[in-house]
């Protein structure tokens, strides 16, 4: 019986029908011929033959997640699903979908289905993944290191091409780039101020999250685009579950986006205006990411790379924005649980309430815990109306979790009272730094934190190393009614380009320190976190030594152990320096020529600068 490959396209078809992917207005299933201008250019020498149009059977791509396409190539015959060198393109299944793959994975992360037979009882499938300027592709696995060999629904296909580090990695670089690319754009063309920036990509994000605005922005005269933006800001804050009293507040700093002039003049070469190009650049290159890297304070990284180009010293400002792996080190110091609450105090754009909020659904068994998380397990204070704005629209991103957001200061005898009514288990802070003024310094902040815990809470605070080792009379007030369990210093060049030095604190709240004279505190030496400074990226975990090195602390930390050189037990009390670095002992054993040189070149250098000063 001679095979047809029109019979196994319709099996694919019918399995695409049943997965819903003709159903969703977000997909797009072209069959041999594509009308995406960008997929089409790179299929236009894609033919298997070496010559012409490249014609896959399948190609399926989303308005929603603009970076991630599914190419499908059959055959009728299992015998000729794959071959061993990969290069029969034209014989193969296997062979033609990896051909497309190389090509179309320039401008996209593609996922490749080879499908061979002529019924469901023969049916081969392999799946593979070609990262975006990958080399080559990989089989694809799902987070548990499971081969894929089905077709899965476009949403099942999208996490779990995002488990890959490859596919991670490549779309936090792009984001990086782009972050720098849109704060040039808004510096020349929108005229936007520093404050406005970071609220107007949040805002398109929110917009974005309207359905009639996302299916309809393109279509908007340009007149009326920043109108009907600030209008779809208003339903996405008035439909979110947000007290009434404090949507206003949410809603206030956007609206310099309807009447700012720059924003809607029309660039006559371009035949588009500047809020038209953010809107489509920001939902081609930014929404995927924030769609599916859900523990990612995206927001906040915006503002941060943004403060990068403010001219003026940052450190004055007392914005030191918290790095992704260090949020997210704060939850797994704190071991939470789905029905912790955890409090930050300076919520800044709610990084570390992202990362709690991402770490306690991983460990959620049911909806009505995750639930539970998005509309209790969260509280933030922030003073700024716009950090507030920001750390509310982070929130509204991810579905919830904004009935707890205060806008306000952390000490408002007000604000202090709903917060301590809603009882933490956990608290959070990087507080403003090098602030002059009566009761705003980094210890007071820490302490009005633990305040507001129930008895027995974990509160954990970055802080500059100064607050660790000078004298201040925090430092005795904060003993007597709370204990310092760690104090870890953290590396010199966290924050770069900042130039602060950090330790991170871990107390018990409303157990006093000084009633436990056996108590020791252990101090941790966390100087090296293996991320390294690259010239466009700043620090960046490029050799993927992260994981091992925290997994390395963390073992150290909950075991409490002593090693030289990296890990002390000390007693101490408020008149002590609360840092590792004055209690431990160096361990020589592992000093050589090398390391005497290296370091004593870096002495010279250093004198050679200090004498030029």
């Amino acid at each position: 019986m001679s095979k047809n490959e029109r019979i196994t396209e319709n099996i694919v078809r019918d399995r695409l029908k049943d997965l819903g992917y003709f159903d969703d207005e977000h997909l797009k299933v072209d069959e041999q011929i594509t009308h995406n201008p960008t997929i089409k250019n790179c299929l236009a020498k894609a033919s298997k033959s070496g010559k012409g149009v490249g014609k896959p059977e399948f190609v399926i791509h989303s308005s929603l997640n603009k970076d991630l396409i599914i190419v499908i190539e059959c055959k009728a015959d299992v015998k000729k699903h794959e071959s061993k060198t990969h290069d029969r393109y034209a014989e193969f299944a296997v062979d033609g979908v990896l051909h497309y793959a190389r090509n179309l994975s320039t401008h996209f992360n593609v996922i490749s289905i080879a499908v061979s037979g002529q019924n469901l009882k023969e049916l081969r499938i392999s799946t593979f993944l070609w990262a975006k300027g990958g080399k080559e592709p990989k089989v694809l696995k799902n987070q548990y290191d499971v081969v894929i060999d089905v077709i899965l629904t476009f949403e099942e296909f999208l996490k779990t091409a995002s488990y890959n580090p490859d596919v991670e990695k490549k779309r936090y670089q792009d984001l990086l780039s782009f972050s720098r690319e849109l704060h040039n754009y808004m510096r020349d063309y929108a005229k936007l101020t520093e404050t406005e920036k970071p609220l107007l990509v949040s805002g398109i994000l929110i917009a974005l999250s309207d359905a009639s605005f996302s299916l309809n922005y393109q279509s908007y005269p340009y007149g009326i685009l920043a109108s009907e933006m600030y209008e779809a800001i208003k339903r996405e804050v008035e439909q979110a579950k947000i007290p009434k009293a404090k949507k206003q507040n949410m809603i206030q700093p956007y609206s310099f986006i309807s009447v700012h002039p720059e924003l809607a003049k029309l660039d006559k070469q371009r035949n588009e205006t500047p809020l038209y190009r953010l809107v489509t650049d920001i939902d081609e290159k930014v929404r995927p990411f924030i769609t599916i890297y859900q523990n990612f304070d995206v927001i906040g990284q915006f503002y941060g790379e943004f403060l990068k180009y403010t001219g003026g010293d940052k450190k004055s400002l007392g914005i030191v924005l918290t790095p992704r792996h260090i949020t997210e080190l704060f939850s797994e110091i704190a071991q939470l649980t789905p029905a912790t609450k955890v409090l930050d105090t300076c919520c800044g754009t709610g990084g570390f309430l992202i990362a709690a909020m991402s770490d306690m659904i991983k460990k959620s068994k049911t909806e009505a815990e995750i639930e539970n998380i998005k509309s209790n397990g969260l509280i933030g204070v922030e003073q700024q109306p716009n950090m507030f704005a920001l750390a509310a629209s982070n929130m509204i991103l991810r579905g919830d979790g904004k009935a707890n957001l205060y806008q306000g200061s952390c000490f408002d005898e007000a604000i202090t009272k709903e917060v301590k009514r809603l009882n933490a288990d956990v608290g959070m802070i990087n507080p403003p730094y090098s602030q002059k003024g009566e009761g705003l310094h980094e210890l007071d902040f820490v302490y009005h934190m633990l305040n507001s815990l129930k008895e027995g809470g974990t509160g954990i605070a970055i802080v500059p190393i100064n607050s660790a080792i000078s004298s201040h009379p925090m430092k005795e007030v904060i003993l007597k009614e709370h204990t310092l369990e760690a104090v870890m210093s953290m590396p010199d060049d966290l924050f770069h380009p900042v130039g602060i030095v950090t330790c991170v604190m871990v107390f018990t709240a409303h157990k006093a320190h000084n009633k436990n004279q056996y108590h020791k505190t252990w101090f941790g030496f966390w100087k090296d976190d293996g991320f390294v400074k690259t010239k466009h990226l700043g620090r960046t975990d490029l050799n993927r030594d992260w994981e091992p090195i925290k997994n390395e602390w963390l073992g150290n930390y909950f075991s409490k152990k002593e090693e030289a050189g990296a890990s002390v037990l000390k007693k101490v009390t408020a008149n002590d320096e609360w840092c590792a670095e004055a209690y431990l002992e160096t361990d020589y054993s592992d000093i050589n020529t090398e390391d005497f040189e290296r370091e004593l070149k870096k002495y010279m250098i250093f004198k050679m600068m200090e004498e030029e000063k």
